[in-house]
């Protein structure tokens, strides 16, 4: 590689030695294999691998730097600035080849965010697990002492995370595969089809499938109600940075004015939740029709009526809060010809959402509870 590159062009160098590797690893020395391989396959934390990508992508654009310096307070001819990387570079190259890492930058993590210090051995980072990034700071390390070359290193960190994206893609068409030897039989009913949702909202880290259990209701009937549904925000998009009224927003068909905003709740809604929506109702630029809160926890009948008040303050906007499997019920026997669309919908939803939304475990998860449902198991 040359410093004439680009670091699109960089990656694009990297991507296919990757390729042209994937099968095996260059990297002869046994412990800085293992330590990529480990930061990679840290699932509880995607901050490292963009972390680790971002800086050695920072020293092959820019030979001077040092590696460990991915923060321009530190000051120095050798100091970058590894968010503009991250941000800039790696996030377009990451989205166009799938790789199984966040979407956002490592920077703005809180164990990141705001240093203004070498990361280097010897400063330990705050942040879980410790191990992950205790490994990170050894490989910025092994580059800086010129024990590995940026180059290799940053290739053997793609060709894991194109060996992992194949693992996780594989063993979802496996699952799906099951699914398809039991088209034919008789659809699940609409309570049967609860049940199983049911079971998949109360796996663990399951805070954004209210959300499509919502969002696919309307996109399997949104036509018979001539209402369409917004595009979706991203998990961990605040309303105020997206500038959105809640997690969901129904608009006319034909009318781009919102007339019903969704906010979920995986906890019990209180009064200070129906304060605040009052607060976005007001400022919204027209009248909204509906706002509801759908949780999963219990429903406090004083919350209900305090939430009722607000019909003839808001000059007709309703407040509610439903339960999302009573909502779900409802909409399956209300629309029952459709249900099967609905599971597709959702099952659709599910697989196509980030892994830092929904977990791979969690779409593995409703796949076998599927499967498991229409075999009869």
């Amino acid at each position: 590689m040359t410093t004439q590159q680009t670091p699109e062009q960089i990656l694009q160098t990297v991507y296919d030695r990757a390729i042209a590797t994937r099968a095996k690893t260059v990297i002869k020395n046994v412990t800085m294999r293992e330590r990529v391989d480990d930061i990679c396959r840290c699932m509880s934390n995607r901050s490292g691998v963009r972390l680790l990508m971002a800086c050695l992508l920072g020293k092959l654009h820019n030979p001077i730097v040092d590696p460990r310096k991915p923060y321009t307070e530190i000051g120095g001819n050798d100091s970058f600035s590894g968010r503009t990387y991250d941000e800039r570079f790696l996030t377009p190259f990451i989205h166009e080849h799938r790789l199984p890492v966040n979407s956002t930058t490592a920077f703005l993590t809180p164990t990141l965010r705001n240093l203004d210090h070498p990361l280097t051995t010897d400063h330990a980072l705050v942040g879980r697990p410790r191990d992950l990034y205790k490994k990170t700071l050894e490989l910025l390390e092994d580059v800086a002492k010129q024990r590995i070359g940026a180059d290799v290193l940053l290739v053997e960190t793609v060709r894991v995370l194109l060996q992992l994206r194949d693992e996780k893609l594989a063993r979802i068409t496996s699952l799906l595969g099951t699914l398809k030897r039991t088209e034919g039989a008789l659809p699940l009913s609409s309570e049967a089809i609860v049940t199983l949702i049911h079971q998949h909202l109360v796996c663990k880290n399951a805070s954004r499938l209210p959300v499509l259990v919502v969002a696919a209701a309307y996109q399997t009937a949104g036509m018979l109600l001539f209402e369409c549904l917004l595009p979706l925000n991203s998990h961990n998009a605040a309303d105020m940075q997206t500038g959105s009224l809640g997690d969901l927003e129904i608009c006319l068909v034909g009318d781009d004015s919102i007339v019903t905003v969704y906010e979920m709740k995986m906890k019990r809604v209180t009064q200070e939740d129906i304060d605040i929506a009052v607060t976005k109702i007001v400022r919204a630029p027209k009248q909204i029709h509906n706002y509801l809160f759908v949780t999963t926890d219990t429903i406090d009948p004083v919350v209900v009526q305090y939430a009722a008040a607000f019909y003839e303050k808001t000059d007709g906007t309703e407040i509610a809060i439903l339960d999302c499997v009573g909502f779900l019920r409802h909409f399956l026997h209300l629309f029952h010809r459709i249900r099967s669309d609905y599971l597709n919908a959702y099952q659709a939803l599910v697989l196509n959402e980030a892994d830092s939304a929904i977990s791979q475990t969690l779409k593995e998860a409703f796949l076998a509870l599927r499967q498991a449902a229409e075999s009869g198991e």
